[in-house]
């Protein structure tokens, strides 16, 4: 198993990372290079949070191979159990024998680790100082070439790498005209490292407290349904009020987009710029300009403004983000709206006596076979209505037990004697016995709640409409790439106040112990002594502050007192907001009542109707059918008779029949009409009863059928 354990985790966060931007990202519409990049920052900070475990339980092995080398003289060999009926009787040992080392399953071979970390770590810091932010631009460019967008890109982060480049170098002529400092570039790397992580520290203790006591706090609420459903009220409110201004924004925009098309014709240069415009537009705006186009008119008309270059290059920056915004607001209205009524569903069958869970408005899609034999409408009624508040409760006081132990062990866990970090105790216990397998899970619970308390934090935060993370495809490229710099952040940090917390980071443990091949990356903290003793110590007993903070909601109300609109339950914005998202509902259901009505009302009368119709149908085309077969039978038999008595007569007869037969429309407006031709008289070509109409004798009847 030596390295396997490596590489299946490998190729299982590579999955999870492209499943998580499988939902908030768009594969088939967003750019390539814009998907790739926050892949692989997703991929990297999700491979440092599950490959660190591995480094810990090797790291423990390793340091028992050294305590077995002080207990023993010479190499160190694996210990055989010891046997009383061969050992000398004369010799009798002053020590206990140390346990033996076990090489764990999941044992990493010397030299891996360290190219590993090294590749991943400068990879993730790559891409969060310099890649991304470029890239963020670049995709947020409206430029229509790649020049442009290039261009717009290099002008928006010259201040940000410009800062960058004048702090380093101020730095560097510092070290370098300071008499005492003589550090060498390995030094300076970790000073480099040891900035990053500071930074990425001061903004991780903020989220974590949030996170702490809000991921609790949600699944408390969750199993609460009357509480749950006032808020998807109040949400249906807001957002019913942003999807009016994405479509009125849009409007605006697309008016913009009209008034630049109809100036710029067909044979002007920048028609290509305003072809592209079109093509991110709406498929509706589309066909309406394009139907109101006249593309034979010349753009060399003196009288005309015409829009330049760069006012192109804002316009389709701006339908970019109209679009998008609008299209996203949509498809959350929707998903909203699904939920208010199934949790209105869920109030109304909660007083069943039946205990089947009834829908409002049954699924059209036919019931798979999960649907029909493992999840029932019984089954979905005790899920629903009994057990699912249960589970959220007892999961909400795991998570909450959890997060007390966090905020514990984070004030605590400098102190090695005694240990008062609870997290470093269940460890040294696992370690007492070498049992790898406890190590490694425990590691992993721990640095995955931490990592689900800030990611979430992450992914809830919204700033205005520049950053916010949406499911179901609805995440612009700038927010993917926003997400991606902050994971790169804030992991290498995150994993380092880990390994404190379970005093496996000596430069804060102040122990002479193995360290991990982590650490020994990030370089010793001692060469910033200011940094390791006192901003790393300290700075993380913030989070019992904003713990308080964030369990009494006090973000919250200071957002709605400065007027933006907040869930504050006794708030009085907050009550009409709730009255008039209950409306919104309303409306939407029965609106929805009505298209469902009228789709039975439909479905009932072509199955009432639709039998006797095609019933009738067909009798008509019996009937039809038979007309013709009678009248061809009479039409054989009157050729019949034509052959019978016409064999005696003379050629010129026999002609003047076949003309009869062949000719054109008479004028039925005669007196008289002999449907046989064989009643003419003989010799005689002309019809009896009719006359043609370009020889009628009446002239004023020529233009009648006109």
């Amino acid at each position: 198993m030596s390295g396997a354990a490596l590489g299946i985790e490998i190729v299982v966060v590579f999955f999870l990372a492209l499943f998580l931007l499988h939902q908030y990202g768009d594969f088939k519409k967003q750019q390539r290079m814009v998907l790739f990049g926050t892949l692989l920052a997703w991929y990297l900070c999700f491979l440092i949070v599950f490959i660190l475990p591995l480094d810990v339980s090797t790291t423990i092995y390793k340091q028992c191979k050294i305590d077995h080398g002080e207990h023993t003289s010479g190499p160190t060999v694996n210990p055989l159990p010891f046997n009383h009926t061969t050992a000398n009787a004369s010799v009798t040992p002053t020590k206990s024998e140390p346990k033996p080392c076990y090489k764990p399953w999941s044992y990493i071979p010397d030299g891996i680790m360290p190219v590993f970390w090294r590749v991943v770590y400068w990879t993730s810091q790559c891409l969060t100082w310099l890649l991304l932010p470029f890239m963020q631009s670049y995709a947020r460019s409206g430029g229509f070439s790649i020049t442009g967008k290039i261009k717009t890109a290099l002008i928006e982060n010259a201040i940000y790498y410009g800062t960058y480049l004048l702090i380093f170098g101020s730095l560097l002529i510092y070290v370098a005209v300071h008499p005492e400092w003589h550090l060498s570039w390995y030094e300076l790397q970790t000073i480099g490292i040891t900035a990053a992580n500071t930074w990425g520290l001061f903004l991780l203790v903020l989220l974590l407290g949030y996170g702490l006591v809000e991921i609790p706090r949600s699944y408390w609420n969750a199993s609460r349904h009357g509480h749950l459903l006032v808020k998807t009220y109040f949400k249906a409110s807001k957002l019913m009020t942003e999807k009016a201004d994405a479509e009125e924004n849009l409007e605006d925009v697309m008016e913009e987009v009209r008034k630049a098309s109809e100036s710029i014709k067909y044979n002007h240069p920048l028609r290509k710029c305003i072809d592209t415009i079109l093509r991110k537009c709406p498929v509706d705006y589309q066909e309406k300009m394009g139907r109101n186009m006249d593309d034979y008119e010349d753009f060399d008309d003196k009288q005309n403004t015409y829009p330049s270059e760069k006012s192109l290059v804002k316009l389709h920056k701006q339908v970019i983000y109209a679009v998008q915004r609008h299209n996203r607001t949509r498809v959350q209205w929707q998903i909203l709206l699904q939920q208010a009524i199934h949790l209105e569903d869920v109030a109304k069958n909660e007083t069943s006596s039946t205990h089947r869970f009834v829908h409002s408005f049954p699924s059209s899609e036919p019931a798979g076979w999960f649907s029909r034999y493992v999840y029932t409408p019984t089954v979905e009624w005790y899920w629903e209505c009994l057990l699912k508040r249960w589970f959220y409760r007892l999961l909400s006081v795991v998570l909450t037990l959890f997060s007390v132990a966090v905020v514990w062990s984070e004030c605590t866990f400098f102190s090695t004697r005694p240990v008062l970090s609870l997290f470093a105790v269940f460890i040294q216990l696992a370690e007492r016995d070498y049992n790898y397998l406890y190590i490694e899970m425990a590691c992993f619970i721990t640095i995955f709640f931490l990592c689900t308390c800030v990611y979430s934090t992450v992914f809830r935060i919204r700033v205005f409409n520049y950053y916010y993370l949406a499911s179901h495809h609805q995440t612009d490229a700038y927010s993917l790439q926003f997400s991606g710099m902050l994971f790169c952040r804030l992991t290498p940090p995150l994993c380092l106040n880990f390994l404190g917390l379970i005093h496996m980071d000596s430069a804060i443990s102040h122990q002479q112990k193995e360290q991990t091949a982590y650490t020994s990356i990030m370089g010793s903290m001692r060469v910033l002594s200011f940094i390791a003793n006192g901003f790393y110590i300290y700075y993380p007993m913030l989070i019992v502050i904003l713990c308080i903070a964030t369990y009494f909601s006090l973000g919250t109300r200071c957002l709605n007192l400065l007027g933006f609109q907040q869930f504050v339950g006794d708030s009085e914005m907050t009550s009409d907001l709730i009255d008039e998202g209950k409306e919104l509902i309303r409306r939407e259901k029965r609106k929805r009542q009505r298209i469902e009505d009228g789709e039975n009302r439909r479905r009932e009368w072509k199955e009432r109707y639709g039998n006797s119709r095609e019933d009738y149908t067909a009798r008509n085309r019996s009937s039809h059918e038979m007309k013709e077969t009678s009248y061809s039978d009479t039409v054989n038999s009157s050729n019949n008779r034509q052959a019978k008595y016409s064999r005696s007569g003379s050629q010129a007869e026999r002609d003047c029949i076949e003309l009869l037969q062949d000719a054109e429309p008479l004028d039925f407006n005669a007196d008289t009409l002999t449907d046989d031709p064989l009643d003419a008289e003989p010799g005689s070509c002309r019809h009896a009863g009719g006359r043609y109409l370009s020889m009628s004798s009446s002239r004023s009847r020529i233009f009648d059928d006109v």
